[in-house]
């Protein structure tokens, strides 16, 4: 009995030992699977911003390009556009005008079908020698009722309808007169011209085209001078002056360009609390465009740059995820085993100064030249593998 038992209780053993192989077997099958079916997730996409001293080069700010002068040009008299000023376009084509064509003062841009007008003068021009020949009788009869009336030949009542006939025919000239005046008006509103030298950047009619009074047809600027644009806070609008000279860099236009500041908002906008001014800059060669952006620096005291040790963009800082109540930055550096092209975006945790422009002070937790992430970073977390744009 007992060599029996030994040897159920060996099977019993065989038995759970290979059960125990089937289900390693079956996980590791199951695992070698799952990694197999392992999609890597793609990294976030940022944007990074070197860390810059605030008080070497002054606190830089964003401005757009504007034209000096810009003139929306519509039709005063409606009717079918008839034709538009051509031009020989670069492919050796003749065209109508199209953006980007320079005008010159007075040139004609594109006419109204003037045919209708014509005829308007014309009937005008009628009534008023109708009304001028009418006013003429009444002025001949009024002189002889008055001559009659002086060697009492006339009555009163008669004399005062003499005078009442001439006063009326003469208005009548006086308004036939101001209608040919006006309708000649109208047949040279026809015309549609340029009342500035510059560049066309829009074109809204066509050929046949059906416009009524007031249909914009053209949008004319002259940038001969330009105007960059930009907004300050109020600590530092007391240290800007008109007639200032100012630099300005941009990416499409080498070194820096000079201009003056021309004008100075009196008040904030209402929105972002901050202050516009505009630098005038004389633009004879056509280097600078309405709509670039443009960077300036402004000037800042010792009291400032000891305040703020490091600038970087308003987008850099965030709260921080450990501390509810503290602000942080994520600073991007390649490291050691990650695939080239790929950097590790390490959260920081930051002090701050005041704010600047579109810049905020980064009192303390960085150090000029290191990389963060001034677009991107409320996407990431701590030590997440990012790829730079």
């Amino acid at each position: 009995m007992n060599d029996q038992r030994r040897v159920q209780v060996t099977l019993h053993v065989r038995k759970a030992s290979l059960t125990g192989c089937a289900v390693a077997a079956l996980m590791a099958m199951l695992s070698g699977c799952a990694d197999d079916k392992t999609v890597e997730k793609p990294k976030t996409p940022v944007r990074v911003t070197p860390v810059s001293l605030g008080g070497a080069g002054g606190i830089r700010y964003s401005a757009n390009v504007t034209a000096n002068t810009q003139v929306t040009l519509a039709f005063k008299s409606g009717g079918y556009v008839e034709a538009i000023t051509q031009r020989k376009g670069a492919d050796g084509r003749v065209r109508p005008l199209e953006a980007g064509d320079v005008v010159s003062s007075g040139e004609v841009l594109a006419k109204v079908r003037e045919g209708e007008y014509f005829d308007r003068v014309a009937q005008a021009t009628a009534q008023v020698a109708q009304a001028r020949a009418a006013s003429e009788k009444s002025r001949l009869d009024f002189e002889r009722a008055s001559n009659l009336f002086a060697s009492n030949s006339l009555t009163k009542a008669q004399f005062d309808s003499a005078k009442a006939n001439d006063d009326s025919n003469s208005a009548a000239l006086k308004n036939a007169e101001a209608a040919a005046s006006q309708a000649q008006i109208a047949l040279g509103d026809c015309t549609l011209r340029s009342p500035i030298a510059g560049w066309v950047i829009e074109r809204d009619v066509e050929v046949g085209s059906l416009v009524a009074s007031g249909t914009q047809a053209f949008v004319v600027v002259d940038t001969r001078v330009v105007k960059v644009v930009f907004g300050v806070p109020d600590t530092m609008i007391q240290r800007i002056r008109l007639g200032d000279s100012q630099s300005i860099t941009t990416l499409t236009v080498p070194g820096e360009i000079r201009g003056r500041v021309t004008s100075i908002s009196p008040s904030a906008d209402p929105k972002s609390r901050v202050f516009s001014v505009e630098v005038s800059i004389t633009n004879s060669d056509n280097r600078l465009k309405p709509g670039m952006i443009a960077t300036l620096a402004l000037g800042i005291d010792k009291a400032m740059r000891e305040a703020a040790t490091v600038v970087v963009p308003l987008s850099a800082v965030i709260r921080s995820s450990k501390n509810g109540g503290a602000f942080a930055v994520f600073v991007v550096a390649p490291e050691s085993g990650v695939a080239a092209g790929s950097a590790v975006a390490h959260e920081r945790e930051v002090k701050v100064g005041p704010t600047m422009g579109n810049s905020i002070a980064v009192t303390q937790g960085l150090q000029p030249g290191e990389n963060v992430v001034s677009a991107g970073a409320t996407e990431i977390r701590d030590g997440e593998q990012v790829r730079v744009l």
